[in-house]
């Protein structure tokens, strides 16, 4: 914030971006907000346009590096060979491991999760009844979920190659909600009705918790720029770190970057 704020006096559309609109890609996890906060915008600036795409977090970090896209969108934290680029927090974001309602477990720790995603768990029955193969569903490499699934929960085991690959939250959702032998982790923002977020080392996957640190999946939700944002880019990210719009990432199911006083 204090970055966008030192900045602040360059805001204003440029040419180039409002002939074709401000671009901003990336996360499909931030996507789905994203795609809210813009509209929010449109309807403060009816003649501004801003066209929010998905393609996971290493594209968005690589489009906005090669200028293809105005802010790049990541749900992981920059590597260090991409510290090159500026970095804004614009919410925070806990990582739910989900299963299907009708699963009895109410809960797993770390190393039951390790062992189901590396394949070393296959059945449930080693976890509780009924006996039935484990349904395993991952996403894709280069997404920024699963950067966070493999730093924070696999550490150096590796995910089984027979799990399911999907390519956004929002599949893996459809698919676990649909199999009741499945399991998978997204955003804690994208958890709904039809599927369980379980308890990760006896922490339940709550705003509170996350808010307070103590339960451990938690990721930052970025905005990446190549150098210092300026016109219809710094004006987007400064309409998001606002506290009108960070009350709605509350709503969303999401963490705001300031805290409540």
């Amino acid at each position: 914030m204090f970055f966008i704020a030192f900045f602040g006096g360059l805001s204003g559309c440029s040419r180039g971006t409002a002939q074709r609109g401000l671009v901003v890609a990336g996360s499909t996890s931030v996507q789905p907000f994203a795609d809210h906060w813009a509209e929010f915008y449109m309807k403060d600036y009816p003649e501004r346009v801003v066209n929010i795409q998905g393609g996971g977090s290493s594209a968005g970090i690589q489009a906005a590096r090669e200028g293809a896209a105005d802010i790049g969108m990541s749900s992981r934290e920059l590597k260090p060979e991409e510290n090159d680029l500026l970095e804004v927090i614009v919410a925070w974001d806990g990582l739910a491991i989900i299963v299907h309602p009708d699963n009895g477990l109410e809960g797993l720790s770390q190393e039951e999760v390790r062992g189901i995603f590396s394949g070393d768990i296959r059945n449930w029955s080693t976890l509780q009844e009924p006996d039935h193969a484990i349904t395993v569903v991952t996403r894709e490499e280069g997404s920024g979920t699963r950067a966070t699934f493999q730093e924070m929960v696999m550490k150096k085991s590796r995910i089984s190659p027979r799990a399911i690959v999907q390519d956004s939250n929002g599949t893996v959702r459809e698919i676990v909600a649909n199999d009741p032998h499945s399991i998978g982790y997204i955003s804690l923002g994208l958890v709904n009705n039809k599927v369980k977020a379980l308890r990760f080392d006896g922490m339940e996957p709550t705003y509170e918790n996350i808010d307070q640190k103590k339960y451990r999946l938690i990721r930052p939700f970025l905005f990446v720029t190549k150098g210092p944002p300026s016109g219809a880019a710094l004006d987007f990210i400064n309409f998001v770190i606002s506290r009108r719009i960070q009350e709605l990432v509350r709503l969303d199911g999401l963490v705001p970057i300031f805290r409540e006083d």
